[in-house]
């Protein structure tokens, strides 16, 4: 609510008292006022609505009485200055004006205490939800970890026993990090710490993106997906991981909710000074009255009863939060339970940056294999050491696995690594610390030194990078990202 509207909520107010101080009143109706017994009045009534406003404009309980006693303090002053001589009815007045303020004061507490348990009880209930579904959806992946972990046990050398449970474990741990990473955005959007790094984009290459990362997705539920593409450049001010993340949730959303064999379309068009993108599906919908609470955060309409989509409800609530981080809107629309949603995002559009912004390009090739290096793996999680300095054995590469700082300074110096792969949460010498004391030694400091670490924010990697790491990777790590690197660093 505006300040104007509050103003002129304060002077209806003061109206409805006017009012009934021009209304006659028996004694026997002033006494059961002033006990607050009686019949509702108008009184309350627009007590009441007082304070759910203040309660809007987020004004404690305290604030809200201060404004009474305020109001009460300036019009009985105003009330002395225009009556200088005493008349026999003033009493009377001035006691039914503090019996009116008195019921206003009352109506707005009441209303705004029993707004505020009601917000504290949904909250609680929201919470408990979420955190049901968060136990649910990280169990969901351990079952079949577990399961494929125990299929390697019994594979005895069978090859396709081994790629399938090996298949398993990568997907399903690729889940469990995308949830994961979801949570730690919301966490960083609810406190006001998501840092974009803005620059002219053409949002046509940020629709590539975007497309790029959900074509699994959809082939695996066997849609067929359109994209309507825009004949020249669009540019917008953006972050683009950010704009590309928008985008990606939008389109994963719409193919998670469509039956499979369904129908989705990406659009893009040019609204005077905005971009709009609109992404729409033929899929389950939406009732009418989830529509206005589709982006809240943890919102998760009970679109399918046995959960099969999955998810914890994150993923729109980050598309307006990043949305409206780049100036930009968001809305939705269903014409109701089975009939499809339709999404729509629209971005300023910018003007005379197109000399500046990063062209459409054709998908790299894949990097070849590069040469066999000597790798040291420093982590004190010794199932996490091993296992990587397995993967990266089977590659083709020498490795050294260590689980201490100490020693590891040590076996660098005597072996003299190619690559320094360091956990940063290491005990007594943490990775940072161990990384500078490498970069310091001149037998070590040409090593290339990557950190990996469950530490994934900006100022992470700044620190990271100014303790002189090559490269910075959050866990789990992602292998096809750790082999480029070693291919670039090991070609001739």
């Amino acid at each position: 609510m505006s300040n104007k509207e509050l103003r002129n909520h304060a002077a209806a107010m003061l109206k409805t008292i006017a009012e009934d101080l021009c209304t006659a009143q028996s004694p026997a109706q002033q006494m059961a006022k002033s006990r607050g017994e009686g019949p509702q009045t108008t009184e309350n009534g627009a007590g009441e609505v007082h304070g759910l406003a203040r309660l809007e404009s987020r004004f404690t309980i305290e604030q809200l009485v201060s404004e009474y006693r305020a109001l009460r303090a300036s019009v009985l002053r105003l009330w002395a200055e225009s009556n200088k001589s005493a008349r026999s009815t003033d009493i009377e007045d001035i006691t039914r004006f503090n019996e009116a303020i008195d019921q206003l004061l009352a109506a707005s507490v009441t209303s705004f205490a029993e707004a505020v348990r009601q917000a504290e009880e949904a909250e609680k209930q929201h919470r408990d939800q979420f955190l049901a579904m968060l136990a649910h959806e990280l169990r969901n992946p351990l079952s079949p970890i577990s399961a494929a972990a125990g299929l390697l046990k019994i594979a005895k050398g069978d090859a396709a026993i081994t790629d399938k449970a090996s298949d398993i474990i990568a997907r399903q741990v690729a889940h469990m990090a995308t949830l994961v990473d979801d949570l730690l955005d919301v966490s960083r959007v609810t406190r006001g710490l998501t840092e974009l790094r803005l620059e002219p984009l053409d949002i046509r290459l940020i629709i590539d993106g975007a497309v790029e990362q959900v074509i699994p997705l959809v082939q695996a539920r066997h849609h067929q997906l359109t994209v309507t593409d825009l004949p020249q450049p669009a540019i917008v001010q953006g972050d683009k991981k950010r704009l590309v993340q928008v985008i990606t949730n939008l389109l994963e959303n719409a193919a998670k909710y469509t039956p499979e064999h369904g129908y989705l379309q990406l659009k893009m068009e040019l609204c005077n000074d905005q971009v709009a993108i609109m992404v729409e599906d033929n899929g389950i919908g939406m009732a009418p009255e989830f529509v206005p609470h589709v982006f809240e955060l943890f919102a998760q309409a009970e679109r399918t009863s046995d959960r099969a989509s999955g998810g914890l409800g994150l993923g729109l609530a980050l598309v307006k939060s990043l949305t409206e981080l780049h100036g930009g809107k968001v809305t939705c629309s269903s014409a109701g339970l089975g009939k499809g949603s339709r999404f729509t995002v629209c971005l300023p559009r910018q003007y005379g940056s197109e000399d500046r912004v990063e062209r459409r390009r054709m998908p790299r090739s894949q990097i070849s294999p590069g040469k066999s290096l000597k790798i040291m793996v420093v982590d004190d999680n010794v199932d996490a050491a091993q296992s990587l300095g397995l993967l990266l054995k089977a590659a083709g590469h020498e490795v050294i696995t260590e689980h201490e700082a100490k020693v590891a300074l040590e076996v660098a110096r005597a072996k003299l690594p190619d690559v320094c792969l360091l956990d940063i949460g290491l005990p007594e010498i943490d990775g940072n610390e161990l990384a500078r004391r490498l970069r310091a030694r001149p037998e070590t400091a040409g090593i290339l030194l990557v950190a990996l670490t469950g530490y994934g924010q900006r100022h992470d990697r700044e620190e990271a990078i100014a303790a002189g790491f090559d490269e910075h990777m959050t866990k789990p790590v992602d292998t096809a990202k750790l082999q480029a690197v070693l291919a670039r660093f090991g070609s001739p």
